[in-house]
């Protein structure tokens, strides 16, 4: 059984301003679990920023309590908050890297504020930029590096001081998608190399989709739904699931009498036709409606609807035949993108 690194029982955050008073979050309940790749998404404002400034306590909950390796932070003194925190590092969309320090300097910047020794300090920044490929430019400032490099620099200023959790917001926003992926991948690299738990805030699906084995969505401050990232994927449960799952929103909003099937690719070999060879076998053409498939390391990841033939043979016919090629598949009653 997993064993809890991470519980949030009940939490709430309100801001209060002069004239009005903001529930940013509302009867949170979770548990990230040690080694997890844990997604936390949601769309703009929906809460996921405060949450992840609730864990590690930068803000403080109004109510609830957050639990960290079995410490209730809500009740730690201001002192050993600071000791607490050193085990939860975080990295940001914009780096917030010191301009006037090099990529060496900017990791060692931590340990030097916890009074590691100089050449002790330089010895693991030098095995850190290696980690992250970037053993060559360690004397390279911020503005002479790529944000993909930026963001290796503050991967590995955030590993400076051993954590047990790293908190991603919004750490891959800023990027091109060649460069998230990269990113992703690094993350997945430094998850399954030194066991870290990593929470992934963000509002893209895909970035869920491609690192994380569980996922929490958030919307209107309340958790919506949580679970594997698999189980959600396929089968949304709520409306603020289907919004970020499927293509525009819920696929019932785009009825027109037809029948569709909505086929999940979750890691089958990307050089396997499989459409093709369905058509092949089943002797008759199918309109593709809609598709959002990307290929990593050679396998394919991401969904399709295609409109079925009319014929109820037919179609019978090709949604065994998907599901004996070992996918996900349901029907949709039409859908037109």
């Amino acid at each position: 059984m997993s064993e809890a690194i991470i519980e949030i029982n009940s939490l709430c955050k309100t801001f209060v301003t002069k004239d009005r008073q903001v529930n940013a979050l509302n009867n949170i309940n979770l548990t990230i679990n040690k080694g997890d790749i844990f997604g936390i998404i949601g769309m703009s404002g929906a809460g996921k920023s405060t949450l992840v400034r609730c864990i590690n306590m930068l803000e403080k909950p109004t109510d609830g309590t957050v639990f960290f390796d079995g410490t209730d932070l809500t009740k730690l003194s201001a002192k050993k908050l600071r000791e607490v925190r050193r085990s939860m590092s975080m990295i940001f969309q914009q780096f917030n890297l010191m301009m006037q320090r090099t990529a060496e300097q900017n990791i060692c910047f931590p340990m030097e504020l916890e009074g590691v020794d100089k050449k002790a300090a330089k010895e693991k920044a030098k095995e850190l930029l290696k980690m992250v490929g970037l053993e060559d430019r360690a004397k390279a400032y911020p503005s002479q590096l790529s944000g993909g490099q930026k963001q290796r620099v503050a991967i590995a200023r955030a590993l400076a001081t051993n954590p047990k959790v790293l908190l991603c917001d919004e750490a891959t926003s800023a990027l091109d998608p060649k460069t998230t992926t990269s990113i992703l991948k690094l993350l997945k690299d430094i998850n399954k190399r030194l066991g870290i738990t990593i929470i992934i805030i963000t509002h893209q699906m895909s970035v869920i989709e491609e690192i994380c084995n569980r996922v929490a969505i958030i919307a209107d401050s309340q958790i919506a739904e949580c679970g594997r990232v698999e189980d959600i994927f396929y089968k949304p449960q709520t409306a603020a699931a289907q919004k970020l799952v499927y293509p525009e929103g819920k696929l019932t909003d785009k009825l027109i009498g037809k029948r569709c099937m909505r086929i999940v690719f979750d890691g089958n070999s990307s050089f396997e036709p499989v459409i093709a060879n369905m058509v092949l076998e089943c002797k008759a053409p199918v309109n593709i409606m809609y598709a959002d498939t990307k290929n990593i390391d050679g396998k394919a990841f991401g969904q399709m609807v295609v409109q079925l033939p009319q014929d109820e043979n037919l179609a019978k016919k090709m949604f065994s035949y998907v599901k004996a090629k070992g996918l996900s598949v349901e029907e949709v009653t039409g859908y037109v993108g």
